[in-house]
């Protein structure tokens, strides 16, 4: 891939940034910089009951208090619909996607697979549905700048991912392909948390005619428990307060050995130092813990 980098952070308005999202964030910035590249902010707000405009302000504040500017205009994929649904009408009408009438519940009874037989069924008018990307039996493999060589199987029916939910939502895998098409991203820096979904998308992206992306999937951040960083376990917002010494804590995380002395210097004077030292073979393998105080 010989196009100029491309790459964004990508966060979802459920709550506020927490040290593992700055961890991401930082870490994609950080490969974008220093490789000359562009930095794109997306929101993906495609579930309005779990997001909030508040959140939106917050994160965007976030990244400002840490000197984490980017470049062209924030997207946000609620505006975004019509082109999610043209995609989808597309791939049905190549027999690339179909309507599922199956329940969570139903699919788990029957070992993930459909017990109606979606694919081949015929739909009902007004009968409610997901839609789910037709996948092959097959093989995955491609290289994570960080993990290597990796391997997935997938198994036509039971791992065909939904791209819209019944109650009308876009889903994640349709969405994130579909903007990273447009946006021309060229790498992805994101948590190895969603290295299980890079598979399919990059069936789709193989479908919508699109070349692929370059990978690097970072460790996630936990905290004392284990538990990943999240809302649902509660993670404490990020201190915008203290923004130097958030970053050189990422820095660490990241594996990059900042200097005792850069936590006093300004978060602009740290992003310098860490765009010119940014080295991702360094990034540690394994989950970090989040410091106590991040």
């Amino acid at each position: 891939m010989n196009s100029p980098y491309r790459g964004r952070f990508a966060p979802s308005p459920t709550g506020p940034l927490h040290f593992g999202s700055l961890v991401t964030g930082l870490a994609s910035y950080l490969d974008a910089r220093a490789r000359g590249g562009r930095w794109l902010v997306r929101i993906e707000d495609l579930d309005p009951l779990r997001e909030s405009e508040e959140a939106v302000t917050r994160i965007l504040r976030s990244l400002e208090a840490h000197a984490l500017n980017w470049d062209e205009s924030v997207r946000f994929q609620s505006e975004r619909h019509d082109v999610y649904e043209a995609t989808i009408d597309k791939l049905l009408a190549n027999r690339h996607a179909y309507r599922c009438i199956c329940s969570r519940k139903e699919l788990n009874e029957h070992g993930g697979r459909h017990p109606h037989r979606c694919p081949e069924r015929a739909h009902a008018p007004g009968q409610p549905h997901a839609i789910r990307l037709r996948l092959e039996s097959s093989t995955a493999h491609w290289q994570d700048r960080l993990l290597g060589l990796q391997q997935q199987t997938l198994r036509a029916e039971r791992d065909d991912p939904v791209l819209k939910r019944k109650e009308g939502f876009y889903a994640y895998q349709l969405a994130v392909v579909v903007d990273d098409i447009d946006q021309r991203m060229t790498d992805i820096v994101r948590g190895s948390d969603l290295l299980e979904t890079t598979p399919a998308q990059l069936n789709l992206a193989h479908l919508l005619g699109a070349q692929s992306p370059r990978y690097l999937h970072i460790p996630v951040i936990v905290n004392a428990d284990g538990q990943k960083l999240s809302k649902q376990t509660h993670a404490p917002a990020l201190n915008d307060r203290q923004p130097s010494t958030n970053l050189c804590r990422a820095l660490a995380a990241l594996g990059q050995q900042p200097p005792s002395a850069l936590s006093g210097e300004t978060p602009e004077h740290i992003l310098a130092w860490g765009r010119a030292h940014w080295t991702p073979d360094q990034i540690p393998l394994n989950c970090a813990t989040t410091p106590d105080s991040a």
